[in-house]
C-alpha cells in the first residue's frame, strides 16, 4: 500500500469513526417518530444508489427467496434496507432508553428455556443470527433477566471506532472481548462454567477456521465457538432469531429449545452437527422474515475469494 493510500485510509477510519460518533450523540436526543423517518430516508436514498453492499444484499435474499423475480428482490432489498436502518437508529437510541421502555421494546417467546438454564445454574449461550437487532436483544435480556452477559468484537479500524462500540456495548450492560485468540475463548469458557449468560453473533465466521454448514442448499462457514463452549462446559446452547412485523412497534424475539450435544465420536464430528442444527434454526428464522437479515457482505463459499476469506 502506498503513502498516499495509507493516508486516505486513515483519513476515511476518522470519518467513519466521526459519523458513528454524531450518530451516538445526535440521534438519541431526536423524539422516535423523527428518528423513525430519518431512518426511512437515509436508507431510501442508500437503496436508491445501488451500492456494493445493496447489490450484496440483493444476491444474498436470492438464495433465501429462491426463484424471486428481478423486482420482487428489488423490493426486497428496499424492505431490508429500513430494517437495517431501524437497527442503526435504535442503536443510537438505546443508551437513552428508561428500563421500561427497554421492557417494552421487545416481546419474547420461549423465555422459559433461558431463565430455566440460568436458575439451573447450568450457563447459557444464546446464538443470534443478523436478524433484526441483536443490541436491543442483548439489552433486553440484560434488563429483563438481571444477568450482565459476555460477548465477543469483531476488531474494527480505526482503533477508535472500535472502542466507541466497547464503550457503547458496555453501557448496556455486556462483558466485550476482543474476537479471536483463545484467551476470550477461555474466558468465556469461565463465565459459562461459573452459571453465567455468553451471546454471540453466530452466522458469519470471521476466523476462516469455521464449521461448513449447509445453508440454504449451499456451502457457508458459521463459527464453531457456541457449539464447542456447550459442549466443553455443559452450558446449554439456545439459537435466537429475531424479527419486526408491522403489527407491534416492539421487535419479536423467539428463544429456541436447547441444541443436544449429540451422542457421536469425535469432538469436531460433534461440533458440526451442532453447528448445522443452529444454522437451519437460522435459516428457518430467516427464511420467514428475509428482510430482517442484515446480510450486506459476501456470506456463502462459493462468493468468498480462496484468499482473503478472514478480511472479506
Amino acid at each position: 500500500m502506498s503513502t498516499q493510500e495509507g493516508r486516505a485510509g486513515e483519513l476515511r477510519g476518522r470519518l467513519t469513526d466521526s459519523l458513528y460518533g454524531l450518530g451516538w450523540a445526535g440521534v438519541k436526543k431526536l423524539p422516535e417518530p423523527a428518528a423513525q423517518a430519518l431512518g426511512r430516508r437515509i436508507a431510501d436514498e442508500a437503496w436508491r444508489r445501488r451500492g456494493k453492499g445493496v447489490t450484496r444484499l440483493e444476491s444474498n435474499l436470492a438464495r433465501v427467496v429462491p426463484g424471486a423475480s428481478a423486482t420482487q428482490l428489488r423490493r426486497l432489498s428496499h424492505a431490508g434496507m429500513r430494517s437495517y436502518m431501524r437497527y442503526w437508529m435504535e442503536s443510537f437510541r438505546l443508551p437513552s432508553y428508561s428500563e421500561q421502555q427497554l421492557i417494552r421494546s421487545v416481546s419474547v417467546a420461549g423465555l422459559h428455556h433461558l431463565t430455566g438454564g440460568l436458575a439451573a445454574g447450568r450457563g447459557v449461550v444464546l446464538a443470534l443470527p443478523h436478524l433484526a437487532n441483536w443490541d436491543l436483544a442483548g439489552a433486553w435480556a440484560v434488563t429483563a433477566t438481571r444477568t450482565r452477559f459476555t460477548t465477543v468484537a469483531e476488531r474494527l479500524k480505526p482503533e477508535s471506532l472500535y472502542d466507541r462500540f466497547v464503550a457503547y456495548r458496555e453501557s448496556l450492560g455486556m462483558e466485550v472481548l476482543p474476537h479471536g485468540g483463545a484467551t476470550a475463548f477461555g474466558t468465556l469458557a469461565r463465565r459459562l462454567r461459573a452459571g453465567g449468560l455468553v451471546c454471540l453473533v453466530a452466522d458469519r465466521d470471521l476466523s476462516a477456521t469455521g464449521i461448513e454448514v449447509s445453508f440454504f442448499g449451499e456451502a457457508a462457514r458459521m463459527p464453531a465457538g457456541p457449539a464447542l463452549l456447550a459442549q466443553q462446559t455443559g452450558a446449554l446452547l439456545l439459537p435466537v432469531t429475531l424479527w419486526y412485523d408491522e403489527v407491534s412497534p416492539a421487535m419479536n424475539a423467539r428463544v429456541h429449545a436447547p441444541v443436544p450435544v449429540p451422542e457421536i465420536e469425535g469432538r469436531r464430528e460433534r461440533v458440526a452437527a451442532m453447528t448445522q442444527t443452529v444454522a437451519d434454526t437460522f435459516a428457518a428464522g430467516i427464511a420467514a422474515h428475509p428482510a430482517d437479515w442484515h446480510m450486506l457482505q459476501r456470506f456463502w463459499s462459493a462468493d468468498l475469494a480462496p484468499a482473503g476469506r478472514a478480511g472479506t
